[in-house]
């Protein structure tokens, strides 16, 4: 490999390294575009069945934040954290837009 090529090759790399994070989706894309939905319990759910690495790590990162933010309204509220993730899955369930999915109690998918 000549010198030229493997300039070429790291700057390749390195350009998509950095572009990679500007290819990833939002929370808001995926709800819309029906990748992801509410679930009863307060956290957001996979829809498709074979959902990309970028798309399973966003749900992960999104219901670790709000693991968070419950555990601390549970304990203002003074009830336990299940109870507290119930509400705002119904909350956040009622505030989902038409067209968006939300899960039944029976765990199936439904486009609001």
């Amino acid at each position: 490999m000549s010198k030229l090529q493997k300039i070429f090759t790291v700057f390749a790399l390195f350009i998509t390294f950095i572009a990679a994070p500007a290819w990833a989706i939002s929370k808001d894309d995926a709800k819309a575009k029906g990748l992801i939905g509410e679930r009863t319990n307060g956290y957001l759910g996979v829809v498709v069945s074979q959902p990309s690495n970028d798309l399973t790590a966003l749900v992960a990162k999104i219901n670790k934040k709000r693991q968070s933010v419950y555990t601390q309204g549970a304990q203002k509220a003074g009830v336990e954290r299940s109870v507290f993730e119930i509400r705002m899955g119904q909350r956040l369930q009622d505030r989902t837009p038409k067209g968006q999915y939300i899960q039944l109690p029976n765990g199936k998918w439904r486009k609001k």
